[in-house]
């Protein structure tokens, strides 16, 4: 939504009309165009893009360090999938020659000098893909003012490096949990440990994926909502990534089996497209959850309530250039210019000095409680 025109002038967004799920899914739309939805998911794709070549570079320069702990089948297993995966993307020529010598370079021992340059890399790159996120989240919302920009940018350098640590532990329980359990429990638990495993596998990652989602519109927002209002956005978020890269796997093996110039190139392509809905379908969530907001706004609490007016109030001061300052005082020849008050003029029936003649609605005195007493006793 624009909130002002070329002019400055405020824009006031007009409302739809029609059922309360046809205006929220007009409003939604209609800002996602305006705020511009497609820049904010190209922009985050291109951060991740360029975030996972040097991370992938820390990390494989980092696994010599910890052979010991995980073993060598362990490493030789990651060298033979990266191999296999490379494969699929450049020549076989390439993948001999470049590729194969360089990864087994890597994972032989440990890489100080590739430490030392991919994971700054990547940490630069990865922390700009999350502040592409939380910007566009907190532009969705009406909030990207609030925050201050420095902040806002080591806000989201620490989003990536929690969400790097969350991946560095559960990854490889994901990875390694179900051989770390054959080795554990018994073997007559294999059968129905193997079958709860792939009956409840895709249900619980699905459920962290939008857990996550709805802890980064919660965590991106500086005047945040109720968990229950962020929900929704993620849920979108996962539906909407779901079907389009559905899709768009099945769009690229027609490509790749119809054998077109550009078929060997179909997994950076692939990547690149995936990259861009990740982005398109998270900023497109936070829209629903602004809607959602609008359409319905959550009641806040009184102490939220009195800390928004006072941004607010402090907001439109800044705005208008008004500063607080204290009233002039006046000089004597000031104050002698000054007229008196006027007084009314008493009843005929009433002492002129009295209480009840000074005051204009005649409301009798209020007695404090030692004059009451007195007037008792």
């Amino acid at each position: 939504m624009r909130t002002q025109d070329t002019d400055g002038i405020p824009v006031v967004p007009r409302p739809a009309s029609g059922p309360a799920a046809r205006r929220l899914v007009a409003r939604m739309l209609s800002k996602s165009w305006d705020d511009g939805i497609f820049s904010m998911a190209a922009q985050a794709a291109y951060w991740e893009t360029l975030s996972l070549p040097p991370l992938l570079l820390g990390m494989l320069g980092s696994m010599g360090y910890v052979a010991a702990l995980v073993g060598p089948d362990s490493l030789v297993t990651v060298q033979h999938n990266i191999i296999r995966l490379a494969g699929t993307i450049f020549d076989r020529d390439v993948v001999t020659q470049f590729i194969e010598p360089t990864v087994a370079d890597i994972l032989s021992r440990g890489r100080p000098d590739i430490i030392s340059i991919g994971f700054p890399l990547a940490l630069f790159a990865g922390s700009s893909a999350i502040s592409s996120l939380v910007d566009s989240i907190t532009f969705a919302h009406e909030q990207y003012s609030v925050r201050h920009p420095v902040w806002q940018r080591i806000f989201a350098l620490l989003l990536y490096l929690g969400a790097l640590v969350v991946s560095v532990a559960t990854l490889p329980l994901l990875a390694l949990g179900p051989v770390l359990m054959n080795r554990v429990l018994p073997s007559s638990w294999t059968p129905t440990l193997l079958d709860t495993i792939n009956t409840y596998y895709y249900p619980v990652v699905l459920l962290v994926l939008v857990a996550g989602l709805t802890a980064l519109y919660k965590a991106a927002l500086p005047r945040s909502l109720p968990w229950r209002r962020l929900l929704p956005g993620a849920v979108l978020a996962m539906a909407v990534f779901a079907v389009s890269a559905t899709g768009l796997r099945i769009y690229i093996a027609a490509i790749t089996s119809a054998g077109y110039t550009y078929g060997a190139l179909a997994t950076p392509i692939a990547f690149l497209l995936f990259a861009f809905l990740i982005g398109f379908a998270i900023v497109l969530g936070a829209q629903l959850n602004n809607a959602i907001q609008e359409t319905w706004p959550v009641r806040p609490s009184h102490r939220r309530y009195r800390i928004q007016r006072m941004l607010g109030i402090r907001q439109l001061t800044e705005s208008l250039g008004l500063a607080r300052e204290p009233a002039p005082a006046l000089d004597e020849p000031e104050v002698a210019a000054v007229p008196p008050a006027v007084l009314p003029e008493p009843a005929p029936d009433q002492p002129a000095n009295s209480d009840r003649a000074r005051r204009p609605h005649g409301r009798p005195p209020r007695l404090s409680g030692a004059t009451n007493r007195a007037d008792r006793s």
